[in-house]
């Protein structure tokens, strides 16, 4: 039987005078993968920090085993600007730890990560941030760790990363957040945050759907059985002799609670499987059929070092009216700049990037540049004064729009400063939303979003009839919305792909089989997969026995060293392969970058003797 780590015994947690949990029990024990999940406003940072130790209980216990440690990553979390990486995550580990002879673990959390150790957090991306805050949760390798929206500002790889480390973790952890698809890769549990009390779904989140809907519609049955109940002890009331009522008072009474009590649960089931609906107008009409265009388009940026970044590089593409398009990289690959160069808020090199006459663009910025802290929500959608927002065509008064994204009215006059992450992002996508125009772009916009939030943006983006461009990591997201995939690849490669992200992963795997079959093949193959028949006749020059001995066998060279790059990098992902073996940890962290410039060497010869045997 597994270990009990930590326990919540009857807990009550109250906010004024009203109570968000009442007697509410948490067990967690060794080993257990959980994500956490509920609607917004259902409790689920207040649990976190009472598992943490950081919220005190009203009423009930907390109970934790001895000397335990709970890794926590926050979802905003303060830092100094001027501190580097390193002292960042090395400043968490207990004094006692803090010398030379523990830097290795610093380290182990950095390399995959791929931090730079050296670099000031105030000169870093947000997504290097991130990434820097998750190292430092990481470090110690607590027996709880707990991951507040861990995927926000997350490029793909760093995801898949976290997603491998968290398999092979060595301890519980619990996770919030909207990335659907990243909770079914991690999770074999669910605690699930529903009106006041934790349901907990034993088998992950792949099986949630169907495990919830069953559990409603039970509800849904039991609260038809006492609706019957109390609809036949109302008519008995209400229709027996007055004298068997007078004897029957006290039975009154019961069926009159029971009819409040039921219509309380009616409304509370009501709330809970409500979904978010957007009442919009129709989108602007636009009838020009190329909305922006990239022609011979480059740009390359100055790094900190005096280095070059290539962003673009004779860059064409056309977006069309209707297109729905993915834009998927690395952080740091030019996503952003992609955006900024459209809008002619970055200049080209040199080439050309037209955006059509007369279109509407509505711009949903991941920095929330565009909210101001001192305005207050009601400022933010009627900037011009008034009580009416024009959504599409069709006035909306401020407070029942704010409604429609999970905003109290009572609020409306609240500062922004005042909004968490989550709420910025909805008045966000509120005020970009209400007329999204011809061309909308949405960079991160599901960052810090509750999946209810995120499933209504679904729904108005599968509705929205313009021109879509997404820059997104979640990779559910992309599958549900996009239909073409820009993928930045670095220094200047961008890749194009007919359908969504499962659509532009199987294109790649099967990029890398028809690598494979090139070097096993004595034709060259591009990397589409096309065999160059149609090429002139070259006289082929002779191979000495040397080279002819070196192209036979090298194939065999190139799988196997693919083969020892792929242990490697698995080896190093699992977070226990330093304390097991620290010197095969050092030794593997060296060789795996010498193997990798080997590979491409090997690559680049057998290339050579290819075009020579022809």
């Amino acid at each position: 039987m597994a270990n009990l780590l930590l326990s919540i015994i009857d807990g009550t947690v109250t906010f004024g005078n009203k109570p968000l949990f009442e007697n509410l029990n948490v067990n967690i024990h060794d080993d257990e993968k959980i994500c956490l999940i509920g609607k917004n406003g259902a409790g689920k940072t207040t649990l976190i920090n009472m598992i943490t130790g950081s919220k005190e209980l009203d009423a009930g216990r907390r109970v934790a085993a001895p000397d335990i440690k709970i890794g926590y990553l926050e979802q905003e979390f303060p830092f100094n600007p001027n501190q580097t990486i390193f002292e960042f995550i090395f400043s968490i580990l207990p004094k006692d730890k803090q010398n030379e002879e523990n830097n290795y673990l610093v380290d182990m959390m950095a390399y995959p990560l791929e931090l730079d150790l050296e670099s000031k957090l105030g000169a870093i991306s947000g997504g290097q941030l991130r990434r820097a805050g998750l190292a430092r949760a990481l470090v110690e390798e607590p027996q709880i760790l707990v991951l507040d929206e861990p995927t926000n500002h997350l490029d793909l790889q760093g995801i898949e990363w976290l997603e491998g480390y968290l398999r092979n973790y060595n301890g519980s952890f619990i996770v919030v957040s909207h990335d659907k698809r990243f909770l079914e890769n991690v999770s074999e549990k669910v605690f699930w945050l529903d009106r006041g009390s934790i349901k907990i779904c034993p088998r992950g989140f792949k099986h949630f759907d169907e495990w919830s809907e069953t559990l409603l519609d039970q509800e849904r049955r039991e609260l038809e059985r006492r609706k019957k109940i109390v609809s036949e002890e109302l008519e008995w009331a209400t229709k027996g002799m007055k004298a068997r009522r007078k004897r029957n008072v006290r039975r009154v009474e019961q069926v009159k609670l029971a009819r409040d009590k039921l219509k309380a649960d009616l409304s509370s089931y009501n709330r809970a499987v409500r979904k978010i609906e957007f009442k919009g107008g129709d989108e602007a009409d636009f009838d020009s059929k190329n909305v922006v265009e990239f022609y011979n388009a480059n740009k390359v940026f100055k790094t900190a070092d005096g280095s070059e970044k290539l962003i673009l590089k004779d860059f064409k593409y056309k977006i069309t009216k209707g297109d729905r398009i993915g834009v998927l990289g690395k952080n740091g690959s030019g996503k952003t700049s992609f955006i900024k160069l459209m809008l002619k808020d970055l200049e080209l090199d040199s080439g050309s990037v037209k955006l059509a006459k007369n279109i509407e663009v509505s711009y949903f910025d991941q920095k929330r540049q565009d909210l101001d802290n001192d305005n207050t929500l009601w400022e933010t959608l009627v900037p011009k004064g008034g009580e009416f927002v024009n959504v599409g065509g069709k006035l909306r008064h401020v407070c029942g729009y704010l409604k429609n994204f999970m905003f109290d009215p009572k609020d409306a006059n609240n500062k922004v400063g005042t909004l968490s992450g989550g709420q910025k992002n909805r008045l966000m996508l509120a005020k970009v939303l209400a007329n999204p125009g011809g061309l909308l772009i949405l960079d991160e916009p599901t960052n810090d979003l509750d999946m209810e939030t995120l499933e209504m943006l679904e729904d108005i983006l599968h509705h929205y009839k313009g021109t879509l461009l997404v820059v997104s990591h979640d990779r559910d997201f992309l599958d549900q919305i996009v239909t073409r995939i820009l993928a930045f690849e670095g220094n200047g490669i961008i890749e194009q792909h007919i359908g969504g992200y499962t659509d532009y992963m199987e294109a790649k795997e099967k990029e890398k089989f028809y690598a494979l079959k090139a070097k096993q093949s004595e034709n060259i193959v591009s990397r589409r997969g096309v065999v160059e028949i149609n090429a002139p006749e070259l006289k082929p020059k002779k191979l000495s026995y040397k080279d002819k001995f070196e192209y036979e066998t090298m194939p065999e060279k190139i799988a196997e060293l693919e083969q020892e790059i792929k242990d490697m990098t698995e080896f190093l992902s699992n977070p226990e392969s330093y304390n097991e073996n620290p010197a095969e940890f050092i030794s593997k962290t060296e060789r795996i970058k010498q193997a990798r410039k080997e590979l491409e060497e090997m690559e680049t010869r057998w290339l050579e003797l290819s075009d020579i045997v022809g």
